[in-house]
C-alpha cells in the first residue's frame, strides 16, 4: 500500500561507509584506503536516496599523511555542500591517519576497548653500514645533488640527515595537530601534554581527554538520534574478483601485508 501513496514519509536514510585498513597511495595496501578508491563511495554516500546522516565505521592504523588529509578533507567537503551530519564509530582502532579520518566527523564514538590517538608521524627504516662493510661489499653511489642519498641505509647517517627528516617529519606532525584542534576544538582535554605526542588510548581514557565524544555502537546510536526505523545503507568500493576471495598475487602483495601488519603492530595489535 505505500507504494501506492507516494506522499507517506520513508523512513531516515543513513549512509554507512567503512574505512578499514591502512592508509596509503593507490597500489599499495590493497585492501585498504585511499583518496582515488574512496572518492566515487563518498560521492555516492552523501547524494544518493537523499540520507539525513553519513556515518564512519573505522578500523585503521593509520600510513599516509597525505591519503589521511585527502579523504578527511574530501568528507568535510560532501559534509559541508550537503549541510550533512557526519558521525564516526570506531572499532578496533583510529590510530594516526585512523584518527586523522575519525577527525573528519562531527562526533565520535568507540568501543571501550577501542584504541584512539597516536597524533604524531613516524618514519623508520634500517642502516646496514657496518654490516657491507664487515662481508667486504663496497657500496657505489653516485649523485647530482648533495641530499640526493639522504638516509641511504647503506650509509652512515648524519646529522645533516637527521636535521632533514626532522625538517620535513615537523610540519606533517603540525597540519595533523591542526587538523584535531580544528575539529576537536574545546572538546580536548587541556594541560596534557602527551596529547599529541604519538600516546594513544583505550575508549574510556580517550572519551575523558575529548577524543572521543562517549562510548557508543553503530546502530544503537544510530537509532537513539534517528529513530528506530532509520535505515542504514552501506557503501563501500568495488572489489575485483580476487580480493572477493581474499587472493592477491606478487611480492608487491606480500611486502604491503607485512607493511600494514608492522602499522597496527605499533598500536599493540
Amino acid at each position: 500500500m505505500k507504494y501506492l501513496i507516494p506522499f507517506l514519509p520513508s523512513p531516515p536514510r543513513v549512509s554507512v561507509v567503512r574505512l578499514t585498513g591502512a592508509i596509503g597511495a593507490a597500489g599499495r595496501f590493497g585492501g585498504g584506503l585511499n583518496d582515488a578508491a574512496l572518492a566515487p563511495v563518498l560521492e555516492r554516500a552523501f547524494k544518493a536516496g537523499k540520507p539525513r546522516a553519513v556515518a564512519l565505521v573505522i578500523n585503521s592504523p593509520g600510513g599516509s599523511p597525505v591519503q589521511s588529509s585527502l579523504i578527511a578533507a574530501r568528507i568535510r567537503r560532501l559534509a559541508d555542500e550537503r549541510k550533512l551530519p557526519v558521525h564516526a564509530f570506531v572499532e578496533d582502532a583510529a590510530a594516526s591517519g585512523g584518527y586523522w579520518l575519525a577527525c573528519a566527523a562531527d562526533d565520535i564514538w568507540a568501543d571501550d576497548s577501542s584504541i584512539l590517538g597516536s597524533i604524531g608521524v613516524i618514519s623508520a627504516s634500517f642502516g646496514f653500514p657496518d654490516f657491507i662493510a664487515r662481508h667486504g661489499i663496497e657500496r657505489r653511489v653516485h649523485t647530482a645533488g648533495r641530499s640526493k642519498s639522504t638516509a641511504d641505509p647503506f650509509r652512515a647517517e648524519t646529522p645533516e640527515d637527521l636535521a632533514r627528516l626532522r625538517s620535513i617529519l615537523d610540519p606533517i606532525h603540525q597540519a595533523f595537530i591542526a587538523h584535531v584542534t580544528a575539529r576537536r576544538g574545546d572538546r580536548l582535554a587541556k594541560d596534557t601534554p602527551d596529547l599529541f605526542e604519538g600516546a594513544f588510548w583505550a575508549g574510556q581514557q580517550a572519551v575523558a581527554l575529548g577524543l572521543a565524544d562517549g562510548i557508543g555502537h553503530l546502530v544503537p546510536k544510530m537509532k537513539q538520534i534517528y529513530g528506530d526505523k532509520v535505515q542504514l545503507v552501506p557503501y563501500g568500493p568495488r572489489r575485483g574478483w580476487l580480493s572477493r576471495f581474499g587472493l592477491r598475487a606478487g611480492a608487491e602483495a606480500v611486502a604491503e601485508v607485512a607493511e600494514e601488519r608492522a602499522l597496527w603492530s605499533r598500536i599493540g595489535m
